[in-house]
């Protein structure tokens, strides 16, 4: 098996607030519970980035994809909304994302995108009990 590691730190800074340090490139976020689970939502929430993690995974393997193909993609846009269920515990139970291309494109090009979703490496790492709506649309 050939795995890659990259190393990310977190350090707990009190009041609900943690700092992320990212090992390869040393940039830095902080994340904040959410309003609904005892937070003030000044950063984004860990809930939050597993949504921003799957879109920007999405978006950056249909790069991969539009690449290879010569399928210009550039100004695509997906926006996530995330629902959290507190049944029979708290978790995620759904993401609905909204991927808007910046132009038409054919049904080949559309149906290599569409495949990306359910084969980009987060999302094949959800739970399979995640609901994941996918809606498509062409900006122009």
């Amino acid at each position: 098996m050939d795995n890659h590691v990259v190393q990310i730190f977190v350090e707990y800074l009190g009041d609900l607030h943690c700092e992320i340090t990212h090992g390869p490139s040393g940039q830095k976020f902080f994340t904040d519970a959410p309003l609904d689970n005892h937070g003030k939502a000044e950063y984004i929430s860990p809930t939050d980035l597993l949504g921003t993690a799957s879109a920007s995974c999405i978006a950056t393997i249909m790069g991969i994809i539009a690449n290879n193909n010569n399928i210009d993609i550039k100004g695509l846009k997906i926006t996530v909304n995330k629902e959290i269920s507190n049944v029979p515990f708290r978790r995620i139970a759904k993401l609905t994302m909204d991927i808007v291309f910046p132009h038409q494109l054919n049904d080949k090009e559309l149906q290599l995108m569409k495949n990306v979703v359910k084969t980009c490496p987060v999302t094949r790492s959800l739970s399979t009990e995640l609901e994941m709506i996918t809606n498509y649309s062409f900006a122009e």
